[in-house]
């Protein structure tokens, strides 16, 4: 369980564009935190799902050159489509035409968290092929120590998303009403990079 909360920390500390998500939706949320937790359980469920299949071997299924492409593309479309509409409420609301309606809920928040974590390509990198060759041997020799690894990945994964989310809602007072919109555009922008590297990426490796 300790390797597993430790694998778990390490793992989830990758900053990508996951990552980025989770600032976004912070910045847009209404209710900050609340927003951030969801995210932090969205992300933790889907890690923890993809280490699963990585333990019983299911890592070789996504190492097919067509699967890899698909995933990719989608990924990059979801990243893009997510990095523009950030980009644009930002600048929306420097130019004070921000509405009620852009922002967003923690149901939303959660979906997007979900899709976005479960079509990653790193993520499922990381968790059906790294994790895997990085867990204690022991912890594949029977199901109650497998169960154990997965708990504490759960709760390593868990504790480091809901403490990032925690630092961006508190540091989301500090930001003033010019500087919020700034932000915003820079991790809109920041998403759109990373969808197009990963889109770039799963053609070049197709």
């Amino acid at each position: 369980m300790l390797a597993g909360f430790g694998l778990g920390l390490l793992l989830a500390a990758q900053v990508g564009p996951v990552t980025l998500l989770v600032v976004r939706s912070i910045l847009r949320g209404g209710r900050a935190l609340v927003i951030g937790l969801a995210m932090a359980v969205a992300i933790a469920g889907i890690d923890v799902l993809y280490a699963t299949l990585g333990l019983v071997g299911a890592g070789k299924l996504t190492s097919g050159a067509d699967v890899r492409l698909v995933l990719g593309l989608a990924s990059a479309a979801i990243l893009c489509a997510i990095g523009l509409r950030t980009m644009w409420n930002g600048l929306r609301a420097r130019m004070g035409l921000e509405s009620a309606a852009d922002v967003v809920s923690a149901r939303r928040a959660f979906a997007t968290a979900i899709a976005a974590t479960a079509l990653n390509p790193l993520t499922i990198a990381l968790w059906t092929v790294s994790f895997p060759a990085a867990a204690p041997n022991a912890a594949q020799s029977t199901v109650g120590n497998g169960a154990a690894l997965l708990v504490g990945v759960a709760a390593g994964t868990l504790l480091w998303y809901s403490g990032f989310s925690t630092v961006v809602a508190v540091g989301r007072r500090f930001l003033g009403p010019r500087l919020l919109p700034a932000v915003e555009v820079a991790t809109g922008g920041g998403l759109v990079l990373f969808g197009g590297l990963l889109g770039l990426r799963a053609v070049e490796d197709r």
